[in-house]
């Protein structure tokens, strides 16, 4: 059986909590968003139904780390999801990829690494100051098929 309690009173800061507690620990962490846009795109040079017209519902997932600030947070999913929907996801939702993202063939491998230069540049920008960076950013073209952009490939020149 478990033991439930029913809270009649919320912790409140200053009074119960110090400001001081909230950030429990110095340790770098990951955290993970992921999102979905459906897009349409054709393959060059490829000989297999990839290379006419057609469309997928995508999925993208962010790994980011960084190390918590006095609230205990790395980086606010909210700050992850709106440099995903202005900077990157306009670019990719409902379009066809050909056409919208520069010039390359839309294999999931090239698509990936477009998506990490966007977040990591994106990232920059923000400037949060607990040393945020993106880890990876994993993009799955079917539900079993996906690419991978890792930081420590992208840093090897």
């Amino acid at each position: 059986m478990y033991d439930f309690e029913i809270i009649d009173q919320l912790q409140k800061i200053d009074e119960d909590i110090d400001r001081k507690q909230l950030k429990y620990h110095s340790k770098r962490v990951l955290v993970s968003k992921e999102f979905t846009f459906d897009a349409a795109h054709h393959l060059h040079c490829y000989e297999g139904k990839c290379k006419n017209l057609h469309g997928h519902t995508y999925k993208v997932v962010f790994g980011i780390s960084g190390f918590t600030d006095d609230r205990g947070l790395t980086i606010d999913f909210n700050d992850i999801k709106n440099i995903w929907k202005e900077k990157i996801e306009i670019h990719l939702d409902h379009r066809y990829l050909n056409k919208t993202l520069p010039l390359m063939n839309t294999t999931a491998e090239n698509i990936v690494v477009w998506i990490y230069e966007k977040m990591a540049e994106a990232l920059h920008k923000k400037n949060l100051g607990n040393d945020a960076r993106i880890e990876f950013v994993r993009l799955f073209e079917t539900p079993t098929s996906y690419a991978e952009a890792r930081r420590e490939w992208m840093e090897i020149e």
